[in-house]
């Protein structure tokens, strides 16, 4: 069978999607952004990921956020999307904002991680071959290289924007004193950081407890959160045990030692509150982040259409009144 020709949803900006600024800049993103960490390489189907972005699309998600080493394999989530870019999103090149990196693990020997020039530059061309791209919208520093002098790495992101390579620059995961380096290095050399991506969500609060988020809106810059629902510890997947398909079952970054007695009675508990609200775990805990205006959106993998429709009906009610939120911060806390 011939897949048809994709013709994206003529109404995609019509209700469906909200968008935010991102930090002091003329970017707006949608709320929900989808990411391709996952189920989206060499070991997911073609059909399936072609259905989940242009799903995507036609639902107002313009962001589409990867890195050189999703998959699995290694660069396989950026050649599907390479694929779907050539015969279904061509046309709408001007439409997408989409994102890659480089920090961690891609290839074998010394130039194949961390934060050197020769790296970063490396693999962004690489990046853009997988995808079919003449530039980025986004690059990352997809972690902070201890060892490389920070000045290097940031130079380097510099340069990628001189060259053409990427409209803007972001830095993911770094430590709050280097984030701040980093914004006015980039600052100076009038190519400011865009975005900071950092793991956020109910359970894990870091970002806001070390002050990265607060940082970040005070200077202007974008936040977008990743791993909103804790590798799918926040949601209904694991109240009644462990789904032989899922993450854990599969062994994926999500450990079953993850799963303590004490973790699943707080996700019962903070399930009850969402059912009171008339919605899933899921989408209460995406709520949870947009419920914040220094959050410029939320990264969400999806291993199906129906999954990623859920998520986006967290966009139906994304505020939360004092005394629900207390009792939320009393669970996590305990």
């Amino acid at each position: 069978m011939i897949e048809p020709v994709y013709s994206a949803a003529p109404d995609r900006y019509e209700g469906k999607m909200k968008y935010r600024r991102c930090g002091k800049s003329g970017i707006l993103l949608p709320e929900i952004s989808l990411g391709l960490w996952h189920n989206f390489g060499d070991v997911d189907t073609l059909s399936n990921s072609r259905k989940k972005l242009h799903f995507a699309f036609d639902n107002g998600i313009t962001h589409i956020d990867l890195a050189n080493n999703y998959g699995p394999s290694y660069g396989s989530a950026e050649e599907t999307f390479g694929h779907i870019m050539k015969t279904s999103f061509a046309p709408y090149r001007d439409e997408l904002f989409i994102s890659t990196k480089a920090g961690h693990d891609m290839w074998p020997g010394p130039y194949g991680e961390w934060g050197s020039r020769k790296y970063l530059l490396a693999s962004l061309n690489q990046s853009l071959k997988r995808m079919n791209l003449e530039y980025v919208d986004i690059f990352y520093s997809h972690r902070y290289d201890p060892e490389t002098p920070l000045e290097e790495t940031l130079q380097a992101l510099v340069d990628i924007v001189r060259m053409g390579k990427a409209l803007y620059v972001g830095i993911s995961k770094y430590p709050a004193d280097k984030a701040r380096f980093a914004y006015e290095y980039l600052k100076s050399e009038k190519v400011p950081c865009l975005l900071y991506q950092g793991r956020c969500n109910i359970i894990n609060r870091e970002p806001e407890e070390e002050g990265i988020l607060d940082e970040a809106y005070n200077t202007g810059v974008g936040f977008i959160a990743f791993s909103p629902l804790a590798q799918g510890l926040l949601t209904d997947r694991y109240l009644n045990g462990i789904p032989e398909d899922s993450r854990v079952a599969r062994g994926g970054f999500l450990k079953k030692e993850a799963l303590t007695s004490e973790m699943l009675a707080k996700i019962s508990e903070l399930n009850s509150i969402a059912l009171e609200r008339g919605q899933t775990l899921a989408e209460m805990s995406l709520a949870w982040l947009l419920k914040d205006n220094k959050v410029t959106s939320v990264i969400v993998g999806a291993s199906s259409v129906e999954q990623l429709s859920d998520n986006i009906k967290a966009l139906n009610n994304t505020s939360f009144d004092e005394a629900e939120l207390k009792r939320i911060d009393e669970i996590i806390k305990g």
